[in-house]
């Protein structure tokens, strides 16, 4: 069957907007998808961002996010932005602050739109948006007692 442009849900949500916060708390990957459910949807890209034990060719023992207070403002900047340019039915994106370890989640993102290549490019754009835009710095710490700031997450 076709797609009919005109059914209601081939379009964009009135408030795809599901989901954003930025927490020093664990993120729950259950949390972000149920908040993306939608049966208009017929494909739901989610991606996971955790910390890994390495960069730049050193251990990394543990790491810590901080973000600037404006931090949530442009990560809903930026979801607008998404659900201006995709067929957007759902949408989620949280944020990981404070310490973590090594396979902590620190990120979690997700969206929903009637076709699996929408959902894919729109969550793709999110969290790279996402990562260049929103003010989160990361301060990690390597085994051989060095450490390193980076800006954006």
């Amino acid at each position: 069957m076709a797609p009919n442009s005109d059914h209601p849900g081939e379009q964009a949500a009135d408030d795809p907007v599901k989901l954003l916060a930025i927490r020093d708390t664990p993120l729950s990957l259950d949390e972000v998808f149920r908040a993306v459910g939608d049966d208009a949807a017929g494909g739901t890209a989610l991606f996971v961002g955790t910390v890994r034990n390495h960069d730049g060719g050193a251990d990394v023992e543990e790491l810590g996010y901080s973000c600037h207070p404006t931090a949530e403002a442009e990560l809903r900047r930026i979801a607008e932005k998404i659900v201006a340019e995709y067929p957007v039915r759902a949408l989620a994106a949280v944020h990981r602050v404070g310490d973590l370890r090594v396979g902590d989640l620190a990120v979690v993102v997700a969206v929903a739109c009637p076709h699996r290549g929408e959902a894919f490019d729109a969550c793709r754009r999110l969290i790279d948006d996402l990562k260049h835009e929103v003010p989160i710095w990361k301060h990690q710490r390597f085994s051989d007692g060095t450490e390193e700031w980076v800006d954006a997450c």
